[in-house]
């Protein structure tokens, strides 16, 4: 399945970096341009999309709220 058309401002391209597989969810490192970004995710969606480490992504951002803290 190709994405035609997606309603997602928040878009980089990059490399699976790593992932670290748990028994339901799992942390995807993707390397993009900006730095990397992590995607916490289903275990089965992994699978599912069978998502390996050096396969090229689209990560995908949206969110309702952004934190931030002082340091």
């Amino acid at each position: 399945m190709a994405i035609s058309a997606i309603n997602v401002r928040n878009q980089f391209r990059g490399r699976i970096k790593e992932i670290i597989n748990g028994p339901v969810v799992s942390e995807v490192d993707v390397e993009t341009a900006i730095g990397i970004v992590t995607a916490v995710i289903t275990t089965r969606s992994v699978t599912d999309l069978r998502l390996q480490v050096g396969s090229e992504v689209l990560a995908l951002v949206k969110s309702t709220e952004v934190s931030n803290a002082k340091i």
